[in-house]
């Protein structure tokens, strides 16, 4: 018996087409099936505690607000309302809050770092990069399709924790501006996400072993969060006012609370500066309180004629700008973290 073989074609391509984009992520919601189906389930069971807890919240906070406090009981009673608000409420409202912070990490470390890792780990790479994937083309739809279905979901989740700790801005005497709360909501907390899981991955594939990954990862993610929290102050949102100014702009009904001060200082005539001892003489001179800040006294009785005290701040107004700014170079460091990561699959390769 004999077989006949025909030779291929001068000109005609004999290697195999690769798997069209839209098959990839098939098998790749095949593989990853786990983590997208766990994460999205523990963040809607949070999300059920969130909206339940969150009703009360709103509830008391609404009886606060519309407590009477004028009459023979008026004022004991709003003070029990409030001691219960914050014996109850806060309490739990604060312990979210510490878990939010931890929540991109915890949640990125654990999708990213066994993404690729798990393969090296148990050596079942040299089976899952011989399929007519490609390699890079493999990685790189594992790192899009778990990292955009991420970014999403913790996404809306962010939205709803922003609503469930409104009150407590009031309350708590915070701001859209203070770090846990600015990094909690908005387009921050996503793109933290987002960068842990590209920690993750990264490490994963560098490491090749899951659990140095992921230590890895919450370290070097530390380390970015503090510094996000250093540089945030010198995005180009900062204003210049004088004292006078700066205290009637203190709050909108939209972002409660107090703006975030950065600096201090007094001019004198002509606008030079003034000389230290005059300028600690009017900043450590007689201020009142203003919902719980102290604050040069109204009418200048703190500032002799021809000194001027200057501040630089930023609004509460310009939240969505920082997060625009923030969001978008941890969005660039993400997408850099990706790109090493595919090298080191293409040299893994190689």
């Amino acid at each position: 018996m004999s077989v006949l073989t025909l030779p291929a074609q001068p000109g005609q391509d004999t290697a195999p087409r690769p798997l069209p984009w839209r098959r990839m992520a098939w098998v790749t919601w095949r593989q990853q099936r786990a983590t997208l189906i766990t994460v999205p389930a523990v963040l809607a069971a949070v999300a059920v505690f969130l909206v339940i807890f969150g009703l009360k919240v709103h509830h008391d906070y609404a009886a606060l607000v519309h407590c009477p406090v004028s009459g023979p009981t008026g004022s004991a009673a709003c003070q029990q309302l409030f001691s219960h608000f914050n014996s109850t409420d806060w309490p739990l409202g604060n312990t979210l809050a510490i878990l939010m912070s931890l929540a991109p990490v915890l949640i990125g470390a654990f999708a990213g770092a066994p993404l690729l890792a798990r393969e090296l780990e148990t050596g079942t790479y040299r089976y899952a990069w011989t399929q007519g994937f490609g390699r890079e083309r493999q990685a790189i739809a594992k790192l899009a399709l778990v990292g955009i279905t991420l970014a999403v979901v913790v996404g809306a989740f962010g939205e709803l924790f922003a609503w469930f700790f409104q009150p407590f801005l009031y309350t708590e005497q915070l701001n859209v501006l203070t770090e846990t709360v600015f990094a909690a909501r908005g387009l921050v907390f996503p793109a933290f996400t987002l960068v842990a899981f590209a920690l993750g991955a990264f490490f994963g594939m560098l490491l090749r072993r899951i659990i140095p990954a992921m230590a890895a990862a919450l370290g070097v993610y530390l380390a970015i969060r503090l510094a996000a929290w250093g540089v945030r102050k010198y995005y180009p949102v900062a204003v210049v006012t004088s004292n006078t100014k700066i205290f009637t702009q203190f709050s909108t009904p939209s972002l409660p609370g107090y703006p975030w001060i950065l600096s201090t200082w007094v001019t004198g005539p002509g606008g030079k500066p003034a000389s230290q001892s005059v300028a600690n003489q009017i900043l450590n001179g007689p201020r009142t309180s203003t919902g719980g800040q102290s604050v040069p006294s109204t009418g200048g009785q703190s500032v002799p004629p021809g000194y001027t005290e200057w501040t630089r701040w930023i609004p509460l107004s310009h939240f969505w700008p920082m997060q625009f700014i923030e969001a978008g170079w941890l969005l660039v460091l993400a997408i850099a973290l990706f790109a090493a990561t595919v090298s080191l699959v293409r040299r893994r390769a190689a």
